[in-house]
Formats: structure tokens, sequence, C-alpha cells
């Protein structure tokens, strides 16, 4: 059975698309609700971040009351409300040190340093202290996604380290007050002040997250465990009267992509309680307001706001909405009460804004990408395979096609595959180059994927590349029966989850007649010792490639590579730890030893997410120039609008 919801977007086709788009980071909102503060800059057509970014405070009506810019060499982040509102603390980052700032009207001064790296300032209740999460000297940018560090030297030593440091507001000393060797990911303070609850693991930061407990650290340097589990932890957040941490629990595949059901357990430790089981719907950030909890939430391919009781076990007052909303601490940022919220939003059809009002019912409040003209038409649509039901979305270019003319589709998977495609404004990347190449795009989200609850998430546990592919193909169907696509013309594309089932894709069906592949992952068993991130697979595969390897190698690509004929360009970073080079380099050696036309691009410098403006425009270059070539062009001059 297949479902339609309606078309997005009303902007006429054919307006000219603005040279860059306005962004916002890091959004926070005052507890009394009647400022804001993100990190704003504009963003150039083709590049993977926006630029220097100034810290700009905002009011409740979007107008600009502050620009504060007191670092010219800096990337901003982390704008934080002191509890009396009065003051905006934030970190400028510049050449190794983080400087965390203080702002109070137009007045801004450092008040401490550190030689690495700091993010996520957080107030102590009683507003004479912030913590950070420090790290010291470090050698890469915290996170798998970013460059790796090189890998020369003795191996194994001298990991990055984030801790736990209190600053202390009238003379800016900084201490150090979670262990060495210990990792933190993130963390909340007791409303008394006298400790942190954190998500923490011991040894390399980028590996270890998938195994994080949750743990009490005091201002002494004490830690002990609250909770460990075989799920992944995010966003613990201390109750109001400190008795209970909140939690997101499940299975997640990357660090900042969260997502799962709500978890409580005693802050004096116990057995976490999901207090959310069987929501059809995914949990993707918390916050306590009173004794209940202020949640994100992905629901099919939408997003939004939902609350949860922890008592009661429920989850009401859903609003999603095609779109996405991000915050600075998680989904949305709510005033002290809980009864006024923010977030930056953006949809297919509109460009990123601020959006404010009433928790459940906000309204766009910045106009600075009103002008930017949307490209596609996109349609929401459900399918049912193997007795779940599956969403995606179909997004066509309003440009015309001629009378009775099919459409060219490339079928793009997202990664993962704990993830899912939520609407992103189509501009200045891969997917405005589609929609300027005239080819419709369909995005799914098969099993695996977040929006339909935890079950959902799990069903493709030691099933990559199985029932999540079942479910792409007939979502294929789905998109050909709601629309004029040719299936003689299909491409398929994807990147690091989304290249591996691309690369699987292409070894089990002769549908695709080009793919374009990246950052791809072509033999789990060589992969498991390759990354630089080796714990992420258990809990997909049960057990190590060194254990069970007969898994590992049923699903790998690389075994079934005598099947390949579509012709498949490659592309990855040379310092991409999360997907190392040699995996798709091997693909592309079996390719060429199988007489498959292709072609392998690594690109100097680059880590998991390309960052480099000058890469992105040649990638997203050959990639048309390679599905032009095989599809033979996407044929859309003259006719009606479809």
């Amino acid at each position: 059975m297949l479902a339609v919801s309606g078309a997005a977007g009303v902007a006429q086709a054919g307006a000219a698309q603005a040279a860059s788009s306005h962004q916002y980071t890091g959004l926070s909102l005052s507890g009394d609700g009647r400022h804001l503060a993100a990190v704003e800059a504009d963003k150039a057509e083709g590049v993977g971040s926006a630029g220097h970014g100034t810290v700009v405070v905002r009011g409740a009506d979007g107008a600009v009351a502050l620009t504060l810019d007191p670092c010219a060499a800096c990337r901003y982040a982390g704008p934080a409300w002191s509890p009396d509102d009065k003051v905006l603390a934030f970190v400028g980052t510049s050449a190794g040190q983080a400087i965390l700032y203080l702002a109070e009207g137009g007045t801004v001064r450092p008040l401490a340093a550190v030689q690495g790296l700091a993010s996520t300032p957080r107030w102590s209740p009683d507003g004479t202290e912030i913590a950070l999460l420090v790290t010291e000297n470090a050698k890469k940018e915290a996170g798998a996604t970013h460059a790796g560090a090189r890998q020369v030297g003795e191996q194994g030593e001298g990991d990055d380290v984030q801790r736990i440091a209190i600053v202390t507001v009238a003379s800016g000393a900084v201490r150090l007050v979670s262990p060495d060797k210990t990792y933190v990911y993130d963390y909340d303070w007791m409303p008394d002040g006298k400790g942190f609850v954190a998500t923490a693991a011991e040894g390399n930061g980028d590996n270890n997250w998938w195994i994080a407990s949750l743990r009490a650290f005091g201002r002494d340097g004490t830690m002990r465990v609250i909770a460990s589990s075989s799920m992944q932890i995010a966003f613990p957040r201390v109750s109001p009267d400190g008795k209970t941490v909140a939690f997101i629990g499940g299975l997640m595949s990357d660090f900042g992509s969260f997502g799962g059901d709500v978890y409580t357990v005693p802050v004096k430790g116990g057995e976490p309680k999901d207090v959310t089981a069987g929501y059809a719907g995914t949990l993707t950030s918390l916050a306590w307001r009173g004794n209940r909890l202020v949640a994100g939430v992905t629901l099919g391919g939408e997003t939004g706001s939902a609350v949860v009781d922890p008592a009661k076990g429920t989850v009401t007052e859903v609003k999603t909405a095609a779109a996405t909303r991000t915050a600075g601490d998680g989904r949305l940022a709510l005033d002290r009460a809980g009864t006024h919220a923010a977030w930056v939003a953006e949809g297919f059809d509109f460009g990123p804004r601020i959006e404010y009002g009433h928790l459940g019912d906000l309204a766009a409040i910045t106009h600075d990408n009103d002008g930017l003209a949307p490209l596609v038409t996109v349609t929401s649509l459900s399918w049912k395979n193997d007795g779940m039901t599956v969403q995606g979305w179909l997004v066509t270019p309003r440009t015309p096609v001629a009378n009775g003319a099919k459409r060219p589709m490339v079928v793009n998977i997202h990664g993962g595959p704990s993830a899912a495609h939520t609407p992103r404004f189509v501009w200045g990347d891969i997917m405005a180059a589609f929609a300027k190449a005239g080819y419709a795009v369909f995005l799914p989200n098969p099993r695996g994927s977040f929006g339909q609850g935890e079950a959902f998430t799990r069903a493709n546990i030691r099933d990559f590349g199985g029932g999540d592919l079942r479910d792409i193909m007939a979502g294929i169907d789905a998109a050909e029966a709601q629309a004029p696509i040719d299936d003689n013309r299909l491409m398929i594309f994807g990147r690091s989850y989304g290249g591996f089932m691309s690369m699987w894709a292409i070894t089990q069906t002769q549908r695709f007649k080009a793919a374009a592949i990246g950052a791809g992952l072509s033999d789990w068993y060589s992969y498991y010792g390759q990354n630089g991130i080796d714990r992420w697979m258990i809990p997909f595969f049960g057990k190590s490639a060194y254990e069970d390897p007969e898994i590992y190698d049923r699903l790998s690509p690389i075994r079934y590579i005598r099947n390949v004929k579509t012709p498949t360009l490659l592309h990855v970073g040379e310092r991409d730890i999360e997907t190392p080079v040699m995996q798709t380099r091997e693909y592309w050696h079996a390719l060429r030893a199988m007489g498959v036309e292709t072609s392998f691009i690594v690109y100097a410098d680059e880590g998991h997410v390309m960052q480099k403006a000058e890469n992105i425009e040649d990638l997203n270059r050959r990639i048309i120039a390679w599905f032009d070539l095989h599809i033979g062009g996407a044929g859309t001059a003259g006719g009606a609008q479809q």
C-alpha cells in the first residue's frame, strides 16, 4: 500500500539562487525567554561549514540586540546564559587555544584560556562557576568524523582525553575535576552544584562512546558508576530534586546522532527503567522542566517536540512537521518554565531560520534566508514491506520536463545506520547538484533508521543489506508508482553506511545504471581491524570479527564482487578514521580486476566529512558528470512543469 502526504513548497520555480545562506548554530534561549543567542555566519555555496561567524543576541521578536566578535580568528560555539539571564558565556577557538568569554551587555571579556579544545559551557546553579569539557593539547578535533591525526610513531599511546573543568567566574581559575584517562562525552550539573552526572569511558574517546556508562563525578575528583548498559547512552539529565537521572538509551551508530527511548535511573544507582517502551517514534534530546521531560522527537521523517511524563510512562503533546529542528542543547532551547521554546528550523522548501513561541506552537522570527528559492518539490511516501511500514521522501526538481517524459532518479541512502533522512534545505550541496541536473532523488528511511521506534531501529542487527535493502527496493517501486520515474535510468549514491549499502546493492541487483559511493565499507572483517571506532560494531554484529568471523564475511560486498556490472565512482578522505581509505581501495581494485568501469579519488587531508570547498566542488562535478555519462543525461528540456 502506498500512502502520500501533501507536496511541500510554494515558491516560484526559476528564481535566482543567492550566493550564500545564513547559518545559525548553538542556539540558546535565556531563562526568562526574552533573549536568544546563536553563532551566525554566512555560508558560501559548496563549503562544508560556515566561516568565522559572530555571536548574535536577539530579542524574542528576532531583532538583533548585540553582535559579539572579540576574536577575529576564532570559531565560536556554545553560547550559554547565566541563571540570572544577565551574562552570556561562549567559547572561541583559534590556533590550538580555546578561550571562554563572558558578555554582559555590550562588554565582552576573556575569562579563561585552555591550550587545546573546550566546549559545552554550562553555568553552575548559583551562577558562580562555569563547567566546560576540556581537551588539553588536543591532537585533533573531537569526534571520529574529523580528520584523524597522522598515524606515525608508537601507536595506541597518548590518546586525547576530554575532562570536566570548572572555571570560577570571579577569578577565572580553571580546575579539572574528572579523572585523567577518562573521556567524558556529555554531562549535567547536580542541582546542588556539588558534582555532575555524565556519560564517560576509559581510553580513546573516538572509539569508546559505544560502551560509555552513566557516572557521577564529585568536585574532588571522585567517580562512581550509576548505571552500565549494553545500549548507547546520551543526554544524561538530572531531575530538579537531584534524585533521578533521565537519558536517551538505544542502538546508536554515531556519536551526535542520538535517538532511542527515554530511561530513568536513581542518582544513587540502579537498573535503568525504559519509561517510553513501545513508543513508535524516536526521542532525540531531553530537558527536565519540573517533573516532566521536554524531548526532541523524530517521527517518520519529521521532527519536533514532545512531553514525556516519566512517572506515567507517556509521550504526549507531540508536535512534528516536515522540517529539521536543532538547538545548542538538543532539538530545542527552552526557557526556565518550559513554556516557551526556540529552535533553528529548515525544510526542503525553506532555508534555516530561528523559530520561537509557546512550546508546540513556534513561528519564524528571522528572515535572513527568505530570498533563497526552493529548487525542489517534495512528497512524503510510506509503503509496506515484510509487514513493516517504511517512510521516505521523493524529491523532484522544479524544472520542467517534456510532456510524457520520465525523470532519472538517484537513490540516496543515509549514513548511520541509526539516523534518518529529515528535511534539509536543498542548497549548495550534492542534493542541489542533483536538482540542477534534473534528477529526482529518493531518500528512504529503511529499517535501522530512526523515526519509528526502537524495534524498527534494531531490525537490521546482523542483517546489514538484507531487510534494509528490501525496504529500499520496495520504496523505489513506491516512488515510481507516485511520479514519472524512468526505471531504466536509476542511480545510487551513499556515504558511510550509505556507502556500504551502495557497495552492497550493486552486488545484489543490476537495477542501477551508475553508482557514486563515498567512504564505503567493502569488507567488514578487514574493516574491523582497520578503523578507529571498531566498538560501534559490537551492538550490530553481536561479537567481534575475531569471535564471529562468519557474519562479518557473509555481509561483506567484496565477497560478491563478481556480480557487479554497474559503473562506479568512488571517493574517500585521506585521513578518514571511520571508514579508512583501504576499504574503498579494495573495492576499486576488485572492480578493476572484474573489468567494471570505475574511478577512484582520494581527497588529501580530508576526514569522514568533507570540509574544503574546492574538494566539495570537484566531487559534486565528478558525480554529476559520471551519472550523466551513464544514463545519457537527464533530458529535462521543454514541456510543462511536473
